[in-house]
């Protein structure tokens, strides 16, 4: 059976992944002073990242409306069963959008297959989940049993975060200035983790860029001791040599089966600033 899988603009899926998925995006909104663009669809990466450069403020994003997604639902075949995985439902609307596009269209065909599920991760953690997802459909699970395995699957995605710079959240108005001018003269660099509910949380705090590295990667270790079977994905904002080179000391301590490096898009990289590196994995049951 084939099974169309589907995510938004939250997920930043590597070109290697993208390239074997036939996975349909529904791209957010971004808005720069009044000019609004549909990420990937408007507006690229590099173009992004220059206007980040550029810009004395940082871009709003919007999630796409329930029409966006009624009508990304509309252009699959109605025989052929959907599973969408939506950006946490813990850090927009999104999720809530995606199901009020769904019911729009099983108003009109109530026979269509159609899974929303909330993935409380983003960026490389939906990723993973499409990885996994890619997997069992070439293992022949059927769409009850991917379903069911995926709800099983989110509750076991760790997602960690570290950032190199706090200048963003201060700009976004997510860190206060006066916190964030101290934090910056200390050189705290602050370690982060999607929590269960599917939010984002400080877990740390540590001083300098290297320690916050060697404490990111440490991290690991203490979700899960199982590693030959599973694969880690990483997305970085703007900094390949970077991340290429964390993600070569992760490997080289937890032998991973397979690893996957993705750029972040806009939606996190507003807030990560320059530098800032996230990772998912599946913890132990």
């Amino acid at each position: 059976m084939h099974i169309q899988l589907m995510t938004d603009g939250g997920a930043d899926i590597p070109k290697r992944l993208s390239d074997l998925l036939n996975v349909k995006v529904v791209p957010l909104y971004l808005y720069f002073q009044n000019q609004e663009y549909r990420a990937g669809v408007t507006i690229d990466l590099e173009t992004f990242y220059q206007k980040m450069t550029e810009s004395d403020e940082l871009p709003r994003s919007s999630s796409p409306s329930p029409n966006d997604f009624y009508d990304a639902y509309k252009q699959v075949d109605p025989n052929t069963p959907i599973i969408m995985l939506s950006l946490s439902e813990g850090l927009s609307v999104t999720y809530e959008n995606a199901v009020l596009g769904k019911n729009m269209v099983l108003e009109e065909e109530p026979e269509r297959q159609i899974e929303v599920i909330n993935s409380k991760t983003a960026s490389c953690g939906l990723a993973l989940l499409l990885h996994e997802a890619k997997s069992k459909i070439e293992e022949n699970y059927s769409y009850q049993q991917l379903v069911e395995h995926l709800h099983e699957r989110v509750e076991q995605t760790s997602s960690l975060f570290v950032l190199k710079t706090l200048e963003n959240l201060i700009r976004g108005g997510r860190l206060d200035r006066v916190k964030g001018t101290i934090a910056k003269t200390l050189n705290i660099k602050p370690l982060m983790r999607g929590s269960d509910e599917g939010t984002i949380e400080v877990t740390e705090k540590v001083r300098g860029d290297k320690k916050s590295i060697r404490r990111f990667i440490e991290q690991i270790g203490e979700y899960t001791k199982d590693f030959e079977d599973k694969i880690i994905a990483m997305s970085h904002c703007n900094a390949e040599s970077r991340a290429s080179k964390v993600l070569s000391e992760i490997k080289n301590k937890y032998p991973f089966k397979d690893a996957y490096l993705a750029e972040m898009g806009p939606l996190i990289a507003t807030y990560a600033g320059e530098g800032g590196l996230v990772i998912s994995f599946f913890k132990d049951k």
